[in-house]
């Protein structure tokens, strides 16, 4: 079994209008690579209407009703986390309880609110009533602004993740930029997070630091946009001195304690 527990696909009200090869590519991608389960979100119209990182709550619902269809379409193969901006808060609360009884397994946020902000305080207790993760968007140590975005960092998810101990909560992207050894450093005494190894950076280093940083028990697999990275990832793990059981953790049985029992086949 391989997990990816950071997959993304498109929707019809994305701006590409090849959406639906580009997730036929991440399918076939998948399966060349050993993929046996995506757990994906579509974050809104991904700026086509509203902006990626601030969706209405129209292209949130629709989004999730995308993500829906193929989790029926491919049954055993995608899985879905729930996309909500807690901005519109009733409506975040709204959209989690409808799409986890749905069938959805987790909850994604993205940058659309800093991670301490007390308008997330709802959504974790949510998850944590509903025995669900939160995939939380993270920038590796944010010394500054960006345009379109509230982004948030390590510091800030732990501010979160110690006023909600009882909810699980993914670090996305340990790869997807920024200076990763400040977020292991931050998240390495916080046992309520694990690391998502997804994003596109590689750096010499960086998989040995988590290991000793958190133990290869609260690492997790994942590719995010860029696939060939993720196999890169999984190839370099292979090459250092893990156990069977321990790289078994990292390729699934991490992801399959994380998320809830049963939740993926």
């Amino acid at each position: 079994m391989l997990i990816d527990v950071h997959a993304h696909f498109l929707t019809e009200r994305s701006a590409r209008v090849d959406w639906s090869r580009v997730n036929r590519c991440r399918l076939d991608a998948g399966e060349r690579i050993g993929i046996t389960g995506h757990v994906a979100s579509i974050l809104g119209s991904w700026g086509a209407r509203s902006p990626t990182y601030f969706p209405s709550p129209d292209d949130v619902s629709a989004a999730n009703e995308s993500l829906l269809a193929l989790m029926h379409e491919h049954a055993g193969r995608v899985y879905g986390y729930c996309v909500v901006n807690p901005n519109f808060a009733t409506h975040a609360l709204d959209e989690i309880n409808r799409r986890l009884d749905q069938g959805m397994i987790g909850i994604k946020l993205a940058a659309s609110r800093r991670a301490d902000d007390a308008l997330l305080d709802p959504i974790a207790a949510r998850a944590a009533d509903r025995g669900v993760p939160i995939l939380h968007h993270v920038w590796q140590h944010r010394r500054r602004d960006w345009p379109g975005q509230e982004a948030s960092d390590a510091g800030e998810l732990a501010v979160l993740a110690l006023r909600h101990p009882d909810t699980d909560f993914i670090m996305a992207h340990l790869g997807g930029g920024g200076d990763w050894s400040y977020s292991l450093r931050v998240v390495a005494p916080i046992s309520n997070i694990w690391i998502d190894l997804s994003g596109s950076g590689i750096d010499m280093g960086m998989l040995e630091q988590a290991i000793d940083a958190a133990g290869p028990e609260r690492l997790l697999w994942g590719t995010d946009l860029t696939m060939d990275t993720g196999w890169a990832k999984l190839r370099y793990l292979e090459s250092l001195d893990l156990t069977p059981d321990e790289m078994d953790g990292v390729r699934f049985r991490n992801a399959l304690s994380v998320f809830p029992r049963g939740a993926l086949a």
